[in-house]
């Protein structure tokens, strides 16, 4: 079997910047075991795979260890090698995801794409969260993610979290986990 994966770093102006995804143009859909293992393969933090679909592209991601849902760099990537690599003439793609569909449009030597909002909900604080972090955050908020909000941004940038009390919290699971974000 062939397939042809291009590595995108989208975000960047020059190779070996931004955020790297691999992007597999294929004509029909891979087993997802397939899909998984390749992925795996890429070891990035997300490799897309798309087919045609009526007038646009179905869209799926896969981190090297699970499928997720939604993720905007690849996205981006996707469509830049469907416009740059293989000469998409329309001047805007629309993918049909697990979360809905999404739109990219090419605005001059630049990718505009519309994504949706997921405003973030009061979430009940994980005491795993606490137990990881060592610190209690002031508040939780849900989205796609668990986001815990720290009160200083010192706090923020000296907390070392223990992944371990998470990855066996039942929380749920996607390759953003695992990313600390300051205030």
């Amino acid at each position: 079997m062939k397939i042809n994966v291009y590595q995108v770093d989208a975000f960047a102006n020059k190779p070996f910047e931004g955020n790297p995804a691999a992007i597999c143009p294929l004509a029909e859909w891979l087993p997802e075991q397939t899909m998984q293992a390749l992925a795996a393969e890429n070891n990035l933090s997300e490799t897309a795979f798309f087919v045609p679909e009526g007038d646009g592209f179905a869209l799926r991601w896969f981190t090297p260890v699970t499928e997720v849902d939604l993720c905007g760099h690849a996205t981006l990537a996707a469509a830049y090698v469907l416009f740059e690599e293989l000469d998409y003439q329309a001047e805007e793609v629309r993918f049909s995801t697990k979360s809905g569909t999404l739109s990219v449009s090419r605005n001059g030597d630049f990718l505009r794409m519309d994504f949706p909002a997921q405003p973030p909900n009061p979430f009940e604080l994980p005491m795993q969260l606490v137990e990881a972090f060592g610190a209690t955050p002031e508040d939780c908020l849900k989205f796609a993610d668990i986001v815990a909000v720290f009160s200083s941004e010192q706090l923020v940038r000296t907390v070392d979290p223990n992944m371990l009390p998470l990855a066996t919290a039942g929380l749920p699971r996607n390759h953003h986990y695992s990313r600390i974000y300051g205030v």
